[in-house]
């Protein structure tokens, strides 16, 4: 009491919609509430999903609240009777919530704690239904993920009587609420199982993967549960439970509780097997043998449920052999029927009691042979009974199948939707590179396209990951041997290319690979790695500064050759601005070596100052760099000028005047 007092959501108002009246229970994802559809006046279940579950980055919180959204949207699409009705979604305080029918029952958990095991009339009355809902979200292409007596509801049903499990109504909860969380959960943490590991399936523990027969195997771990009264499994950790189911075989019920049929073990161990491809492809499989298991174990002399009784004392039994009552389907109330088309086994007749059975069928044999429309009937009826048998005997081994349609090179996308279109179920095996499909196309599947398939089987699809590219590791400064050991176990090959000198590398070690470090390469890639050969044995000088001429003679006697490059600079002309490689770097003989040459100042134009008076003209001369000598009248005027107007010369130049 003292916690929904505490509990802050009640008495709130979702979407100014649902009014939250109570708390139902609390589980590791989610929080199932009771409130008042205010719209439509009616009760419903609104599951929140907990604070830990949601991802707490903005950027993954709205690709969650956009997968979850996703996955109501695929649950409310599925209408079945044994499947808890989704009718809306929705956040609140940014936690999302699933708006959904509200069930008046108790869970199948809450219905073990009581009983502790049930009898295999009621085990198996329980598991049709959660069967034909879980087969039924196979058929939409939805995989569960979670099964479990917590998400199994067991509702009291309508002609009364609680005990009655037979009777009573089962739904099915939290279609695809696993695989939105756990979506989630891989983009924070890639190692996080979502599924409860009692009844985990082995394929979830070692790689992910989860398919239709997942749930089969969680199916058959609930109805191990619903016999002996425990799981198969327990551990200290978590973790180690997980792991017996992909170390070990599920025991026989049997072997926990003597005295259940042989037929109840082989049930449970088919589909608990540890080899996905071994089980029932998928519910709707495993609820025909469940269906096929009921009838076999059914009294053929009366349609009562007669069941052997086990106590608590696993040695005392009241009847040596356990009988289950088959139901027929036309005994079922109406709400409590399997969907049609579910296969049936017919009952077995009774044999006829009392008199010699050679006797009546002479008898028999007498009075139909002895009339002539009598031997007309057996004529037909042989000749119907041959057609029939020409039917069944074309019927399995031709007409239940059909060819697989071809869908490698489709996209993952395209691929569904040519499955679904022909009734198909798709299975995902691990993926591969592949240097022709682009990403999430098909590569292979299995059956290949053409070959036979049961109708609505199911095919495995191998999806592509691209074109394997990775980038090219560093190996300059690595010793030879190690890098080509590294890109060797790198799936790539390796060649030795021309060695050059290096002033900062010994001889011997990488100094470059062609490509380069940290390109993208693919596996088998020629990688051409250069060696050090040392530092090279002859200095380059250092020229900057020097006349040319002088820079040619000194790189002729260490017998290397100058490279010349003229540049506009305002030093003077034939002077070396700079060098290439730079001075005290190693290089070999003959080598080049670039010099940067000054071409030296531009020329400046002189101007005329003829007809200027002398000073005037001296003056202008002098401001733009030019000595000036006058001759004969320093007061006089400009006669003649050295050099003569507009003439170009370098800055500097002395000018002469003339004045008179």
């Amino acid at each position: 009491m003292d916690t929904q007092v505490a509990d802050t959501l009640l008495g709130s108002l979702l979407d100014g919609r649902y009014r939250i009246r109570g708390r139902v229970a609390r589980g590791g994802m989610a929080t199932v509430y009771t409130a008042t559809d205010e719209r439509l006046e009616r009760t419903v279940a609104v599951k929140i999903i907990h604070p830990t579950q949601v991802p707490e980055t903005r950027t993954r919180l709205a690709g969650f609240v956009d997968r979850f959204t996703d996955e109501a949207k695929t649950i409310a699409r599925l209408t079945h009777p044994n499947v808890v009705a989704v009718y809306d979604q929705g956040t609140h305080g940014g936690l999302p919530y699933l708006v959904m029918e509200y069930v008046r029952g108790r869970t199948l958990r809450d219905v073990l704690a009581e009983r502790r095991r049930l009898n295999p009339d009621e085990a198996l009355a329980i598991m049709e239904q959660m069967l034909a809902a879980i087969g039924a979200a196979h058929r939409a292409g939805l995989v569960h993920r979670d099964v479990k007596p917590e998400n199994v509801l067991v509702a009291e049903a309508p002609t009364g009587g609680a005990a009655n499990l037979v009777d009573s109504v089962v739904k099915v909860a939290d279609f695809g609420l696993a695989r939105a969380v756990e979506a989630s959960a891989d983009e924070a943490d890639g190692n996080q199982l979502m599924a409860t590991v009692a009844y985990v399936a082995p394929e979830l523990v070692t790689d992910g993967h989860a398919d239709p027969r997942t749930d089969v195997y969680s199916a058959g771990i609930v109805l191990f549960e619903m016999l002996t009264g425990r799981v198969p499994y327990d551990g200290d950790r978590p973790v180690d439970v997980a792991w017996q189911h992909v170390d070990r075989d599920v025991p026989a019920p049997s072997t926990l509780v003597p005295g259940l049929p042989r037929a109840l073990d082989d049930l449970v161990q088919r589909a608990t097997r540890r080899d996905p491809g071994a089980r029932p492809a998928d519910a709707g499989a495993l609820l025909a043998e469940v269906q096929v298991t009921r009838d076999d174990l059914g009294n053929p002399n009366t349609h009562t449920s007669v069941l052997g009784r086990v106590t608590d004392d696993a040695s005392a039994v009241s009847q040596p052999t356990m009988v289950v009552a088959a139901v027929r389907p036309a005994e079922r109330p109406a709400w409590a029927r399997l969907p049609e088309g579910q296969p049936q086994r017919p009952h077995r007749r009774r044999a006829a009691q009392g008199g010699d059975p050679g006797a009546r069928l002479a008898e028999l044999r007498h009075r139909v042979m002895g009339n002539p429309r009598g031997r007309l009937s057996v004529a037909a009826a042989v000749v119907v009974l041959g057609l029939l048998a020409a039917m069944g005997g074309w019927w399995v081994g031709v007409g239940r199948y059909t060819v697989a349609p071809q869908l490698v090179n489709l996209s993952k996308a395209e691929a569904q939707t040519q499955a679904d279109r022909a009734g198909f179920t798709l299975a995902y095996a691990p993926p591969r590179y592949d240097e022709k499909v682009p990403r999430d196309g098909v590569v292979a599947q299995d059956p290949s396209s053409a070959a036979k398939i049961l109708k609505g089987g199911t095919i495995t699809l191998t999806l592509s990951l691209g074109p394997e590219r990775f980038p090219l590791p560093d190996m300059v400064g690595k010793e030879f041997e190690l890098a080509e050991a590294e890109l060797t176990g790198a799936k790539l090959t390796v060649a030795k290319g021309a060695a050059r000198y290096d002033d900062n590398l010994p001889a011997g070690v990488v100094v470059a690979t062609n490509p380069k470090a940290g390109a993208e390469v693919k596996p088998g890639a020629r990688i051409t790695v250069i060696l050090s050969k040392g530092r090279a044995p002859i200095s380059v000088p250092n020229l900057v500064g020097k006349n040319v001429n002088e820079a040619r003679a000194t790189l002729a006697q260490l017998e290397l050759v100058p490279v010349e490059t003229y540049k506009d600079s305002d030093k003077p002309k034939d002077e070396i601005l700079g060098q290439s490689p730079a001075d005290g770097t190693g290089v070999e003989k003959g080598a080049q070596v670039k010099l940067d040459v000054s071409k030296g100042p531009a020329p400046v134009v002189v101007p005329r100052v003829v007809d200027l008076p002398c000073p005037q003209a001296q003056q202008q001369l002098q401001g733009l760099g030019f000595p000036v000598t006058v001759q004969f009248n320093p007061n006089g005027i400009v006669r003649f000028q050295n050099p003569g107007e507009n003439a170009p010369v370098p800055p500097g130049t002395p000018v002469t005047i003339g004045c008179l």
